[in-house]
């Protein structure tokens, strides 16, 4: 077994390793893509941006997920890997995931397969034992999962509509559930280095990805990400704290504790996730409001408008960098600062959580230039 101090030192190298490896195969693949994964093709497709590009980044995100197994198996205890039943629901999951994307880039899926699988990833994961515990009643945290699980993955698809955003709001929620893995003191986690290892391939990767990109994660890499990071966001977030010993007491003391810890657990979930949650949820509302269909791709998301109003690519880029940083800071204060959690806090970082949501909101209800709209016909 590895000391406690060398852990470090490994996580290093094995990040340098990994990043480097990220960086060289996405070289590959750009050099070598021909017609997989050639975004823009299909003629009804509606994209940000007319050129066709390959959309091969997903596939080096999987690779390096699968690394990262195989590392911990070799230099920690395989025995985590082969009988932590978790686990291997977490593969199987991100793996079908990964393989819907793979068929989608290269077929163009209907979205009833899409969801369709999105529900039996969902379904895995609480066969295996990992779920949202919000209550006492199971079929209710199943519920919550599904719907969860569900939405992360079509919210990191939805995000996936610009350069480099989903890359950096995927970072930084990676960078929040380290700071939760560091606090817990439990760095030798298995999840820990998967982290480790989804992060480098994506710093790899956004090279490519930044504005003017080269090259896109696609489906592959929107719909690995959004079952990973929902997963994540279960695990050190949704369930940051053990419910099941105040789900299963009684009084109205730990009535009320309990409530709070959901409150602040959702809190926690709503923070890391706010552009994610808020720019789904914006397209929703707006393509509901003017009768058009969610599952139809459009050029109304909160980056399209935040480009009407006149920011350019790499300023929008930017800007949800800035506010995606906050997710790690509050984080760490939520969970290592504040001892005592109470509504008071849960309204205080909700109100955060709004005013994201309103200000981003806000931008697709502003008059769009009509210069900037002909741009992008």
């Amino acid at each position: 077994m590895i000391e406690l101090q060398n852990v470090g030192f490994i996580y290093a190298v094995f990040f340098f390793i990994t990043a480097l490896f990220s960086f060289l195969i996405n070289s590959i693949f750009l050099k070598f893509s021909k017609t997989l994964g050639i975004r823009n093709q299909v003629g009804d497709m509606v994209r940000w941006e007319s050129g066709s590009k390959p959309a091969l980044g997903g596939i080096s995100f999987y690779i390096l997920f699968l690394l990262s197994i195989i590392a911990y198996s070799i230099v920690f205890d395989h025995n985590q890997v082969l009988l932590n039943t978790k686990l291997l629901g977490l593969i199987m999951a991100v793996t079908l995931a990964f393989l819907m994307g793979l068929a989608d880039d290269a077929y163009n899926t209907v979205p009833l397969l899409k969801i369709s699988i999105q529900i039996c990833c969902g379904i895995i994961l609480i066969y295996t034992g990992t779920y949202i515990t919000v209550s006492s009643s199971m079929p209710l945290n199943y519920l919550v999962t599904i719907v969860w699980i569900a939405g992360i993955m079509n919210a990191m698809n939805l995000i996936d509509n610009m350069d480099a955003i989903s890359t950096i709001v995927s970072i930084f929620i990676i960078l929040a559930a380290m700071i939760v893995i560091y606090l817990q003191q439990d760095i030798t986690s298995i999840y820990f280095l998967l982290l480790i290892g989804v992060l480098s391939a994506l710093l790899g990767f956004l090279y490519f990805n930044w504005h003017p990109s080269k090259m896109y994660m696609g489906d592959t890499g929107s719909q690995f990400l959004g079952v990973f990071l929902g997963i994540i966001g279960i695990v050190y977030f949704w369930n940051y704290y053990p419910q099941e010993s105040v789900l299963t007491s009684t009084g109205e003391g730990l009535q009320t504790i309990s409530l709070l810890t959901t409150a602040k657990n959702a809190t926690l979930a709503l923070i890391v996730f706010v552009i994610p949650i808020t720019d789904t949820t914006t397209v929703i509302i707006n393509r509901i409001g003017k009768g058009t269909s969610p599952f139809i791709g459009g050029k109304d998301h909160t980056t399209h408008h935040l480009f009407y109003m006149g920011l350019s690519h790499k300023k929008i880029a930017l800007l949800f960098m800035l506010i995606s940083s906050f997710s790690p800071l509050f984080v760490y204060i939520i969970n290592a600062l504040i001892d005592t959690w109470t509504f008071f806090h849960f309204g205080l970082f909700i109100i955060y959580f709004l005013t994201i949501f309103g200000a981003l909101f806000y931008t697709t209800r502003v008059p769009n230039s009509e210069s900037s709209q002909e741009k992008l016909s």
